[in-house]
């Protein structure tokens, strides 16, 4: 673990990278305050059994994962839970989420995992939501007996078929895990534990089928499913992008989805990419990272303590994410305080020039954070997928400004 001193030099050096100089004071007088943190993610173990080729936490920019504990000692667990319960009390939440990650949190033991939500909610005077992310691999009915009693719910990430899954999620030595996940996957679907199943996350590949994945996901029958981009940025861009010539495949292989997931008279699943766009476009507020300008209201903290924000901004450069800030000595308001959340938080001031003239801006919000960098201007930049999201936007927007039309016709 770094000392107090070199956190916070760390921490110095990262916000330097940041575009916006914010003055907070200025902000404040101007009537902007600080959105107070309501999903905490836990990190209770820095390692995973699994090596997807994709992954922003041991594949890209930010290393910082080979210097932390495997789990999240005992004492770190209280203090988290104790700076949760003054954010709580702070600013008189009701309710608050927390989500278990790594990593691969089910590498924590069963036990340990219930001493761990039991010393938050015991700490915390507030309705504690808790959601454990996990690829399924070691999912079985010791942890789903404990998740049962405990009331936590179990998200799973899947990539399609078992051909599609294993193209990326293959453990080290490049064996598939898509046998395995099914099974976790089956024993969640079947009662009494089906209650738990909050939904799939499935990265876009560009070679996987749109549909054949689409279908596959449904065959588990998710509550949801939430599609995820690549994560890349302008110096290193996802799969299938870096030609500037107005090219959006990731847009074009969603827009097939959405066609379908949009007629079938009896949707399956929520996907939360489409509805999030039809909300936004309707005049309500985004929920997700991904896309509108909602001010961030997450925090992450590491497994030795140290306090982050999102843990995709690894995927951008080695330090992005550090606050330079330990739940031993700095509070969650500590976090609010810092230039880096606040330009998370401001919305509409935080976009560059480009994406303020876009006639979707309100709704794309200049896509996920992470996926606006480039060495030189930091994060005010249009997203790496700036294409995608117009065409994507676009697409949902004449579709249901043809149903809404049509409806009006209809009433007349």
């Amino acid at each position: 673990m770094l000392d107090g001193h070199d956190t916070r030099r760390a921490g110095r050096r990262t916000l330097s990278e940041w575009p916006l100089t914010l003055d907070l004071a200025a902000l404040a007088e101007g009537g902007w305050r600080p959105t107070p943190f309501r999903q905490f993610v836990l990190k209770i173990h820095s390692r995973c059994d699994l090596a997807c080729t994709y992954c922003y936490m041991y594949e890209m920019a930010d290393q910082s994962w080979r210097s932390r504990p495997l789990r999240m000692a005992s004492d770190v667990v209280e203090a988290v839970a104790a700076r949760i319960a003054e954010h709580v009390r702070g600013h008189g939440l009701t309710s608050v989420e927390v989500i278990l990650h790594g990593g691969e949190p089910l590498l924590v033991a069963p036990e340990e995992i219930g001493r761990l939500v039991g010393t938050v909610r015991a700490a915390v005077d507030a309705q504690v939501g808790v959601t454990v992310q996990t690829n399924a691999l070691r999912l079985d009915r010791t942890y789903l007996g404990l998740f049962d009693r405990l009331d936590i719910g179990v998200g799973v990430s899947l990539d399609g078929g078992q051909q599609d899954h294993d193209r990326s999620r293959r453990t080290a030595d490049g064996r598939g895990s898509h046998h395995k996940v099914a099974a976790g996957l089956r024993l969640l679907t079947e009662p009494p534990f089906d209650r738990l199943f909050r939904g799939l996350l499935c990265t876009v590949d560009l070679r996987n089928d749109p549909l054949e994945t689409y279908q596959a996901l449904l065959a588990f029958g998710p509550p949801t499913i939430d599609f995820l981009l690549p994560h890349g940025t302008w110096s290193q861009p996802p799969p299938g992008l870096g030609r500037d010539d107005g090219a959006a495949p990731y847009a074009d292989w969603l827009i097939e989805i959405f066609d379908r997931w949009y007629a079938a008279p009896a949707r399956p699943a929520g996907v939360r990419l489409f509805d999030e766009i039809i909300y936004l476009l309707v005049g309500g507020r985004s929920a997700s990272e991904q896309i509108g300008l909602s001010p961030t209201a997450m925090v992450v903290v590491e497994t030795d303590g140290e306090i982050e924000q999102s843990d995709i901004l690894k995927s951008t450069y080695a330090g992005a994410p550090s606050t330079g800030l330990h739940v031993f000595r700095d509070s969650f308001d500590d976090v609010l305080r810092l230039p880096s959340i606040a330009a998370r938080q401001i919305g509409w001031e935080a976009l560059s020039a480009t994406c303020r003239a876009c006639r979707v801006s309100q709704v794309c919000g200049g896509g996920h954070y992470a996926h606006r960098y480039r060495p030189g201007s930091g994060f005010l930049n249009p997203s790496v997928y700036c294409a995608d999201l117009l065409r994507l936007i676009t697409h949902v927007a004449r579709t249901i400004r043809r149903d809404i039309t049509a409806l009006r016709k209809d009433i007349r």
